[in-house]
């Protein structure tokens, strides 16, 4: 199993950007598929972005154009890049990393996006 730690979350202004940060333990870090959900209060938890062990993305259409994610296997790290934040982007932020056929979890970054 993966172990997942997130940082960079916070309090923001809309229209700001914040970049979340997950930092993964072990080389199978390099062979998983990493994706970023959210969850806001009340409400299921929602696939975010995607990024595979190749590089290629997908996003949300509620977040593509504002949102990048990226990785960086020589750190063990996946990355989202959040621009023109809005109100409706609060949640807490998960990373997850599918590899295997199992699946692992951050404890989640709380972002707050005021009006």
């Amino acid at each position: 199993q993966v172990q997942l730690v997130e940082s960079g979350g916070g309090l923001v202004q809309a229209g700001g950007s914040l970049r979340l940060s997950c930092a993964a333990s072990g080389t199978i870090f390099r062979i998983a598929i990493m994706v970023w959900y959210r969850q806001a209060p009340g409400k299921q938890r929602e696939l975010v972005a995607t990024i595979t062990s190749g590089g290629t993305t997908n996003y949300a259409d509620s977040v593509r154009g504002r949102f990048t994610i990226s990785r960086d296997n020589a750190k063990n790290t996946v990355y989202l890049l959040m621009n023109s934040l809005k109100p409706e982007d609060t949640a807490v932020y998960y990373c997850n990393a599918h590899v295997l056929f199992k699946d692992s979890w951050g404890q989640g970054t709380q972002v707050t996006v005021s009006s």
